[in-house]
């Protein structure tokens, strides 16, 4: 990415395929760099362990806009790991062995029926969620306790199941707010056997779609 590139704007809506390894404030800080504009934001984080679409937004009047772009839906391509629980919820923390048991697909399939629809879901304590006005990431990692309030959240749908185990992979598509590291960690809960999300791609924010993204070098 460089201040020639012709397909980022000076200002305006630009969609990213975010790749693997970096933040998405780090994708803001390229796009700072290659337009010389100071006044860009995202709408929606994506962690540097998860790929796809960012919506990046450049210029003050489109990042007024931020606010709307946040509640819109989101669909998720997810897999993960059965038979331990993560301290981060995913493949970057310190991993806690729960149970050996190998669950058939008929009850893999009963577990995430449970987690469709309208569903009340606890943040990870690895989220951006300010607590007394820090955020529960930070307390997290200095190894305070953190009482994250259960929200309402909905799946509209998991589909394209696939199952070998210890993986489990779906595309959800699910409400603002949704959590996939809580749902993964639901999901194990659910069938006794702990989870945590091993690969984690956002393909679907609305109506926009990471078909129509640009995509960047991790560094």
């Amino acid at each position: 990415m460089n201040t020639n590139h012709p397909e980022i704007p000076q200002e305006g809506l630009v969609l990213i395929d975010k790749p693997v390894g970096i933040s998405s404030f780090g994708v803001v800080a390229r796009l700072r760099r290659a337009t010389g504009v100071r006044r860009i934001g995202h709408a929606g984080t994506l962690d540097p362990m998860a790929s796809g679409l960012l919506i990046c937004l450049i210029g003050r009047a489109y990042t007024r806009q931020a606010g709307t772009y946040l509640k819109l839906d989101k669909v998720y391509e997810v897999e993960i790991a059965l038979g331990a629980n993560s301290t981060t919820g995913d493949q970057e923390g310190e991993l806690t062995p729960i149970s050996e048991q190998v669950p058939t697909l008929a009850e893999v399939k009963r577990a995430i029926a449970q987690f469709t629809g309208e569903i009340m879901q606890t943040p990870p304590q690895y989220s951006a969620i300010k607590v007394a006005g820090k955020r529960a990431y930070d307390l997290a990692r200095r190894g305070e306790t953190v009482e994250l309030a259960a929200r309402p959240v909905t799946i509209y749908s998991i589909e394209q199941v696939q199952y070998q185990y210890p993986k489990l992979s779906f595309v959800a598509r699910v409400s603002s707010g949704t959590y996939i590291r809580s749902l993964g960690e639901d999901i194990g809960a659910a069938l006794g056997t702990g989870a945590y999300v091993t690969q984690l791609r956002r393909t679907q924010i609305g109506e926009f779609d990471i078909a129509d993204a640009t995509s960047i070098t991790p560094v």
